[in-house]
Order: structure tokens, then C-alpha cells, then sequence
């Protein structure tokens, strides 16, 4: 990996913090998957924030189980679901442990590693619709649920890690409810992007589901 200031990958005290400060603050920085095909880069466009035990939209809300125990571990681990019986979504956990709280990490630009992500999202018309919300963020990283509770502050070479990159200016910053989260945490503005970027997926509100179909959750 070669070396710069904006190649340092971020600590944990970076993800020690609470999550409205993290999320913002993630958006321009560089997301790696080493895999065994070589690296994919990813410079993150959109994320959303879910604030745990206190957010209604969180799957931490109604607290620890086995499927997000890694949100009540230390911050700076990939929290990994399965949703829609079909798609993964990656998370990092921020804050305090045992205080749960994470990312969703929503859409990215392909940097490096283009031919490995198009051979994971084959019907990607351009490179812009490669990583443009987070299933197909996780299908063209080859991330699933083998991916939970890994550290991304291990090192350049672990299977994920976040590097410094350029961080978005405070003016780029946009932000807005988050997508398909309804009740409570309908109206939260947690959902943060860079503007005009190209890679960001289309904002969609929360549909209520009749009686009798599944629920689902579909944020941290």
C-alpha cells in the first residue's frame, strides 16, 4: 500500500466518538477490502448514523442479541447483517463499548479495483451504479456476514480498513432523513452525503408494510 498522509489508516480513537460526529466525518475517507483477487478502494459518499439504544431505527434498540452483538463491542469493528434474505449491509461501530452505535455505510465511489467489482455487480451500468447504496456497496466488496466483528483498525492489510483519504469539507456536507426508517426515527436527519456526488443513492422514505408481510429492519 503506498504511503502518504492520506493512505494512514484511521485509529480507533477515531470511531471513540459518538456516532452524529463520526458519520459526517467518514464521508471522503477511503474504505480498503484487501481480498484475494488484490485490494478494492472505495471513497465513501454517503453514510448513515444509528444512535442504538436510544434510536428507535437501531438494531441495538431493543438491545444485545446475537445477530448485533459486535455493536456492543468496542468501536471500530465491521457490523455485518443479512437483510431481504438476499443482501448484506456493513456497519462500523462507533462510541463507547457496551454504548451501541453505528454506520451504515451507504454508497462509495470505486477508486482502485474496478474489474473486481464489476465481476461482483455484473448489471452496474457505469461506475457510479457500482457501489450506489449499501447491498451493492457490500456485493462489489465481496462483504457478508464471515466480515462481522472484523477490526478495521488492524492494519493497511487487514480485510477492511479505513484510511485517512480527503475529508469531505463541511460545506459539501448534506444532510436528510435517513432511508426507509419510519416511526420515531423517521425524521431524524441522519443520513449525511457529499453533494453532487454521483454515487449516492436516490433518497426513498419509509413504506409501511400490510399487517401480515415480514417486518424487517433495514438500518444499524
Amino acid at each position: 500500500m503506498t504511503a502518504g498522509p492520506d493512505r494512514e489508516p484511521l485509529d480507533r480513537s477515531f470511531f471513540d466518538r459518538p456516532v452524529l460526529e463520526v458519520a459526517p466525518d467518514l464521508l471522503g475517507r477511503v474504505l480498503v477490502r484487501s481480498t484475494p483477487d488484490g485490494p478494492i478502494e472505495l471513497r465513501l459518499t454517503e453514510v448513515e448514523a444509528y444512535a442504538g439504544l436510544a434510536d428507535p431505527g437501531s438494531h441495538a434498540y431493543r438491545g444485545r442479541t446475537e445477530r448485533n452483538a459486535v455493536m456492543f463491542g468496542p468501536p471500530g469493528h465491521a457490523y455485518v447483517y443479512f437483510t431481504y434474505g438476499m443482501w448484506h449491509c456493513l456497519n462500523l461501530v462507533c462510541g463507547p463499548e457496551g454504548h451501541p452505535s453505528g454506520v451504515l455505510l451507504r454508497a462509495g465511489e470505486v477508486l482502485h479495483g474496478h474489474a473486481w467489482a464489476h465481476q461482483r455487480r455484473p448489471k452496474a451500468r457505469n461506475d457510479h451504479e457500482l457501489a450506489k447504496g449499501p447491498a451493492r456497496l457490500a456485493t462489489a466488496l465481496g462483504v457478508d456476514r464471515r466480515l462481522d466483528g472484523t477490526d478495521v483498525c488492524a492494519g493497511p492489510d487487514a480485510a477492511l480498513a479505513i484510511l485517512t483519504g480527503y475529508p469531505a469539507r463541511p460545506a459539501q456536507v448534506l444532510s436528510g432523513p435517513r432511508t426507509g426508517v419510519g416511526g420515531e426515527g423517521a425524521t431524524h436527519p441522519w443520513r449525511f452525503w457529499i453533494d453532487g456526488e454521483p454515487s449516492v443513492s436516490p433518497y426513498r422514505a419509509h413504506t409501511p408494510r400490510r399487517r401480515n408481510s415480514t417486518r424487517r429492519q433495514v438500518g444499524t
